[in-house]
């Protein structure tokens, strides 16, 4: 199955704490604000959140939160997802963003 997103990156500029700790895990956020424009980051992880969310909602599992859909990046630079650990899927995930767009997609394998 597969999902996909496309957000405005404007959408994740200048939120209070409590919005990025609400949809984002502290990895993820550490990551964002690890560069000097965090907000194209943060709207491409939300991407693939949601892409996920997507994928795995086609085929009947329901994530009760996007904090439990982490997307980490890996030293080699490729993207991993973790879920919980009763959802056994393996899930592939690309993000990208350009000037005012974020967009990811999602692949989960059965």
């Amino acid at each position: 199955m597969i999902g996909v997103d496309i957000e405005d990156i404007s959408r994740f500029e200048d939120k209070p704490q409590e919005f990025y700790h609400r949809l984002f895990t502290d990895n993820e956020i550490n990551y964002c604000k690890s560069y000097k424009n965090p907000a194209p980051h943060f709207a491409a992880r939300f991407c693939a959140k949601e892409a996920v969310y997507k994928a795995l909602s086609s085929i009947n599992i329901n994530i009760s939160s996007y904090k439990k859909i982490e997307i980490l990046k890996k030293e080699s630079g490729a993207l991993e997802v973790s879920l919980p650990d009763n959802i056994l899927k393996k899930v592939h995930v690309s993000i990208s963003h350009e000037k005012d767009k974020a967009i990811a997609f999602a692949l989960v394998e059965n």
